[in-house]
């Protein structure tokens, strides 16, 4: 049986749990369970994998023509699962109970097939999403695409696939990156002190060269002005001379 049928005692929606997977953070996700009958109906939620999620309530009771809210909480992961796909699995249980039946008073056996009960199943896949696809249509996943549409929404629905596989391969080749790290860890932090060691004799070399080319000497400058000096100081020295040896001439 399936969520959507048409004597079910109780429906769900969505018809599927879609959760944000990132590693070491938990995710959930809301259901509704909606009584379709007169009667009270009782639910319980079971799982292929209960260690991964923390479902509360994981069983209840729901008055005539009224609902009630599950979380399906998925326990943080250390690990991406193989291409982002899920086979796990949600199974919803359903069947009438006495009126004013509190959950507390349920007996152990309602929900078991040989009690002779009337149980119907609502089977639910799970679906796991990257936070880049997050903004993507609510029930994708879950719901059934239309065969024949116009050119434009094939192409955008083929650009997201493209997208999504790309993520899916970054975060495959990240995982392949941490386990290879952890077992050459030893030998990766050798290789970069090395490579740090070169860069610092490089800017050590760069530093003295840099100085050296500060130090004070002779400039060019310095050296031309000083001619110039001397060439002044030699004229002036001919003229004195020149003057007074005529001096000296006329005297005579």
């Amino acid at each position: 049986m399936t969520a959507d049928g048409n004597n079910q005692l109780i429906s769900v929606q969505p018809n599927g749990l879609k959760f944000v997977f990132e590693l070491e953070k938990p995710s959930f996700c809301d259901l509704k369970v909606v009584n379709n009958t007169q009667h009270h109906v009782a639910f319980k939620v079971k799982t292929t994998s209960p260690k991964k999620y923390f479902v509360r309530p994981n069983t209840g009771v729901v008055q005539p023509w009224d609902s009630s809210a599950i979380r399906v909480t998925l326990q943080a992961q250390r690990e991406y699962p193989l291409d982002m796909q899920c086979k796990d699995k949600f199974l919803l249980q359903s069947t009438v109970v006495p009126a004013n039946t509190d959950v507390d008073d349920l007996p152990a056996d309602t929900f078991n097939k040989e009690s002779g009960r009337e149980i119907q199943e609502c089977k639910l896949k799970v679906l796991y999403v990257t936070p880049s696809s997050r903004g993507n249509s609510e029930d994708e996943g879950f719901k059934s695409y239309p065969e024949h549409g116009t050119d434009s929404n094939s192409t955008v629905q083929q650009l997201k696939e493209e997208r999504d596989a790309a993520v899916r391969q970054t975060l495959q080749l990240q995982q392949e990156l941490v386990k290879l790290y952890h077992p050459h860890k030893k030998l990766f932090s050798s290789t970069v002190r090395k490579q740090w060691s070169g860069v610092l004799v490089q800017q050590d070399f760069l530093k003295r060269r840099r100085q050296r080319r500060n130090e004070p000497g002779f400039s060019l400058m310095f050296a031309f002005a000083v001619g110039v000096i001397g060439i002044l100081v030699g004229l002036l020295l001919n003229v004195s001379f020149s003057s007074s040896s005529s001096a000296f001439v006329q005297e005579i």
